[in-house]
């Protein structure tokens, strides 16, 4: 069963009518937008283990600076086989 065609308007209806509208300010919330609040979802035993963002903080500063340590991340930490080694 086919749905009706609806026939577009071009203009906006009457009732619309933006213009009377009171207290509307542009780009309101544009620079807390752009200030970057990034959000994670933590696991409930996760929330559990560092209940504040300060937690949080703290504890992915102490990893970062493991990680820093220990070098990149995408180096291997194998010995890789070669000819020359695999006798």
């Amino acid at each position: 069963m086919k749905k009706a065609n609806r026939k577009t308007t071009e203009s906006m209806l009457p009732e619309y009518d933006f213009a009377s509208m009171q207290g509307r300010v542009r780009g309101k919330y544009a620079n807390r937008y752009r200030s970057g609040t990034n959000l994670a979802l933590l696991d409930p035993e996760i929330a559990k283990a560092f209940p504040t963002d300060a937690d949080v903080n703290r504890a992915l500063r102490a990893f970062l600076t493991i990680r820093a340590a220990l070098g990149p991340a995408n180096k291997p930490r194998h010995r890789a086989i070669t000819k020359a080694t695999h006798r």
